[in-house]
């Protein structure tokens, strides 16, 4: 998730003990914050809100109500294998430039870069088993050279449904060390190490600057060191000269520097801040020292591990689930353009419209309860917090909705925004607070025209990760045996399913343009035939 902080108290604020002082992607005022209020109505829409769908305005969408920002993260570890170590590389065996345009020499995606499915993210390469070349193998590699040949591509790719940009990747890696990394280890060591002395130096030479700003003019009273060695002789006027002759100011006592009290104190302050920040840089050091040193931890047998991190934004489209605090979910079935919607008397088109039939079997009247009350708070600027099991009173809903000249219990008559016309009865209508929910269209949509089958049962596998088909259970013979739709069924139950021969007749048929063949034996017959054998009966099949 994108997280961004912005602070809610100005400079010059003045803060008390537990005060709210930012607030995140996903609070207001302290409290937690997920969803947004919507004006609702609770009625039937053309049949769309039918079975828990759920009807909204274009407006919600144009708005971005319930855009969201999804940053996922994609890892591939490089491993060492018995063959030998994997590489992260951008030149990858069978691939075009293309398709490798955007990769750094790491075999990374770069930033910025935009991502479709397909693309690779990460590449690597993994060596390959020796096997027999063909004689055309090894007339390539006699003229190419055998790179290509000892190694296969194992390159992390954007799955089917990706789209979106990359915004951040990092490469972690332990150091292998030869010869030549070790020297180059110690020139680097080197280096780091002056550049840090120098930082230390600037930030002395800072301190006596200031130090030397406040005891200007002003006589020693022996300042000493953490062992009582005086390293500020007692009666000598303070100078510049004096303050660089002193090596290590992290040891100095907080002594008494002049006979000035409030001075003392602000030396004091002064340096114990410049501790601190030597401190700060003593850690930088030693961690960019290790780093160089020994790299990164990692698993045993994992050498590298590469991460790449996409983003994408995601507006509410049909498909989305969306829920209210009440478990009243649903899932988005139509986005109707604002002057269609439902509209109250004033001429304010509806946001959402949820179907009145998911109530009364649920028995959940909380979300009833909580649009009326929405409707009064939100036309009297007031926010009802309401305790469970402790909900407000009829009594109090009704003083509430008479006090902001809201209809009782939110009983108004709407008017079609198609026609104009009021719809015949009165529907309950308010404010209620509405949340989407993780479970998007973009992540689980998914259609299979060819892909793997089971090894077992030669049917096709399930779910979207494994390019599957929709299974055809029992009920759903049913159904197509009810409607008497017997050529899909037996085509779902043959040559779309375990029918190994005649799908393959099938594919051949459709690609040459000829008529279908008759379907063969389905594998599944096989199956029940080996366990009836299992079972010790002779059972032999006869044309």
């Amino acid at each position: 998730t994108s997280i961004n902080l912005k602070p809610i108290v100005k400079k010059g604020d003045i803060v008390e003990l537990g005060q709210v002082l930012c607030e995140g992607y996903a609070t207001q005022n302290g409290e937690l914050a997920l969803g947004r209020n919507m004006k609702v109505a609770f009625m039937p829409w053309k049949g769309y809100n039918f079975e828990d769908a759920i009807v909204i305005s274009e407006r919600v969408v144009r708005e971005d109500i319930f855009t969201s920002i999804h940053i996922d993260e994609y890892s591939l570890e490089v491993r060492d294998t018995k063959l030998g170590p994997e590489e992260l590389t951008n030149d990858i065996p069978n691939v075009s430039e293309e398709a490798t345009k955007d990769l750094d020499e790491n075999g990374m995606i770069r930033i910025g870069a935009e991502v479709n499915p397909g693309d690779i993210l990460i590449g690597k390469i993994t060596p390959k088993g020796e096997s027999d070349p063909t004689p055309e193998e090894k007339l390539l590699r006699a003229i190419f050279g055998d790179k290509a040949g000892d190694v296969k591509d194992a390159s992390l790719k954007a799955s089917p449904s990706l789209h979106g940009v990359v915004i951040d990747k990092k490469l972690f890696q332990r150091t292998v060390k030869d010869k030549r990394k070790r020297s180059l280890e110690k020139d680097e060591l080197t280096a780091l190490e002056n550049s840090y002395s120098s930082r230390f130096e600037e930030l002395k030479t800072k301190l006596i600057d200031k130090l030397f700003i406040l005891v200007n003019n002003k006589t020693s009273q022996g300042v000493q060191n953490d062992l009582g060695e005086e390293i500020l002789p007692k009666g000598k006027k303070f100078t510049l000269k004096m303050l660089n002759v002193v090596e290590d100011y992290t040891h100095l006592t907080k002594g008494v520097w002049t006979t000035d009290q409030d001075l003392n104190l602000l030396i004091s302050e002064l340096v114990h801040n410049y501790k601190i920040k030597v401190n700060d840089l003593q850690g930088m050091l030693r961690r960019e020292k290790f780093a160089i040193s020994v790299g990164d931890e990692l698993p045993a047998g994992i050498i590298k591990l590469a991460k790449v991190y996409i983003a994408k934004k995601r507006k509410l489209k049909v498909g989305d689930k969306m829920a209210g605090r009440h478990g009243n979910k649903g899932i988005v079935a139509r986005i109707v353009r604002a002057e269609d919607m439902p509209f109250l008397e004033d001429g304010t088109p509806v946001d959402i419209v949820l179907n009145p039939l998911g109530v009364p079997s649920r028995m959940n009247i909380g979300q009833i309860y909580e649009t009326v009350l929405g409707w009064a708070g939100q036309k009297l600027g007031q926010t009802y917090a309401t305790p469970i099991f402790d909900g407000a009173s009829l009594d109090q809903i009704i003083e509430l909705t008479n006090q902001a000249g809201v209809p009782i219990y939110g009983h108004t008559y709407l008017y079609d925004g198609g026609t104009g016309e009021r719809f015949d009865q009165a529907a309950t209508v308010g404010v209620i607070y509405m949340i989407k929910l993780g479970h998007m269209i973009d992540d689980k949509m998914h259609a299979r025209s060819i892909g793997p089958y089971s090894l077992i049962t030669q049917q096709p596998l399930g779910g979207k990760a494994q390019m599957g088909g929709q299974r055809l259970g029992e009920m759903e013979v049913w159904a197509l045996e009810a409607y008497g739709a017997s050529a899909t069924l037996r085509e779902m139950l043959t040559v779309k399913s375990d029918d190994v021969m005649g799908r393959a007749k099938t594919y051949e048929a459709i690609v040459k343009g000829d008529p279908m063949p008759e379907p063969g034996l389905p594998e599944s017959f096989n199956v029940l035939m080996h366990e009836l054998k299992g079972l010790g009966l002779d059972i032999r099949l006869e044309e």
